[in-house]
């Protein structure tokens, strides 16, 4: 659902790209407190995978793709604030380096994809998780639930910026029932494959998943033929290293250099959902040319090597170690920032 430059006016481009910015603002500030010295590589990891999953376009309907969007997905892992950077950091390196999705429209799409995504799916995960029985199942329903319905609330949300700002004259309510009504199947693979990654992941290391915090329910002791809840114990010392996280990140970045490298290939080649929406309804007339068209990796691929395979593959691969080190040292930037404040509020002195 990357927006493209021409589809959405300049007034409405440079409020959503204000938006975007105090969201941006806002989640730097949040994802201090969600970032540990285990969690902020994985972040990095996490933008990776996005990004390697969002090569991996997977037929719909008649003449039409979609893929991950990823909101869902980085904010049960890592935490909504934290999971809208992620999803800002696959945008921006996109855009820069691989001409996908407009940059005057950045604002756009991190506002539609990253933040409104993050947002609608977070809070009905919070809400199943609530109601749900304290499961590592329920987490799973949750994280699907919340995937399937961020999808089609982003399509909505553009839907409504189309209206305030699009370039073209179409009418709304047909925009808005293409739009939904793609994106409500695009959802059903956000939700299986939002599913499938954290219930992989809570499967190995629950304490590695944001959403599944505090998932184990407390000790109980029967005392007096009533059951109560045990006295916290002290927590034990752990081994040096037995909690690593090393083999995670290593088993992911593995994964993703793979579905980018390898997997990519054999992604459907069908226009996804708001290039077949807006192509049947006139939604692109206007729509520029890129400003980085002439990237070297535009369009996925390497310039001048001739093997569409290993251009793409290539390209895959520098796409996702860029964005794992983008990614990564911006969320180390945001953790020491963390470490820096927590160090300056406990030595400072009291004012007399």
């Amino acid at each position: 659902m990357h927006v493209p430059d021409g589809f959405i006016d300049a007034p409405v481009s440079i409020a959503a790209g204000v938006a975007a910015a105090g969201a941006v603002a806002v989640s730097l500030r949040g994802a201090r407190r969600e970032l540990d010295e285990r969690t902020a590589p994985l972040a990095g990891l996490v933008a990776a995978f996005i990004f390697a999953v969002q090569m991996l376009n997977f037929p719909v309907a008649a003449g039409t793709s979609g893929h991950l969007l990823g909101g869902a997905l980085a904010a049960i892992l890592v935490g909504p604030y934290t999971g809208v950077l992620c999803v800002s950091v696959v945008l921006l390196m996109q855009g820069l380096l691989f001409a996908d999705g407009g940059l005057t429209a950045l604002g756009v799409n991190i506002v539609t994809m990253g933040v409104v995504t993050v947002v609608v799916a977070y809070a009905l995960f919070r809400g199943l998780v609530k109601v749900l029985p304290d499961s590592r199942r329920s987490v799973t329903v949750a994280a699907f639930a919340g995937a399937l319905l961020s999808v089609p609330a982003s399509a909505a949300f553009f839907t409504l910026l189309f209206a305030l700002g699009g370039t073209t004259d179409v009418p709304l309510g047909k925009v808005f029932a293409a739009m939904v009504g793609v994106h409500v199947l695009i959802g059903i693979g956000e939700a299986l494959i939002t599913a499938a990654t954290v219930g992989a992941v809570i499967a190995v290391r629950p304490d590695l998943v944001h959403g599944a915090r505090g998932l184990s329910a407390p000790l109980k002791l029967r005392v007096g033929g009533e059951l109560v809840d045990a006295p916290a114990a002290a927590p034990a010392a752990a081994p040096a290293g037995a909690r690593s996280t090393k083999p995670v990140w290593i088993t992911g970045l593995v994964t993703a250099l793979a579905l980018a490298g390898i997997v990519s290939f054999y992604a459907s080649s069908s226009p996804d959902g708001l290039e077949k929406v807006a192509a049947d309804n006139g939604i692109d007339q206007k729509v520029t040319e890129h400003a980085a068209a002439g990237s070297p990796l535009a369009d996925y691929g390497v310039k001048d090597v001739s093997d569409a395979r290993l251009s793409g593959g290539l390209a895959g691969v520098i796409g996702v170690g860029a964005t794992v080190l983008v990614g990564t040292g911006v969320f180390w930037t945001v953790r020491r920032r963390r470490a820096a404040d927590v160090t300056a509020t406990s030595t400072a002195v009291p004012a007399a």
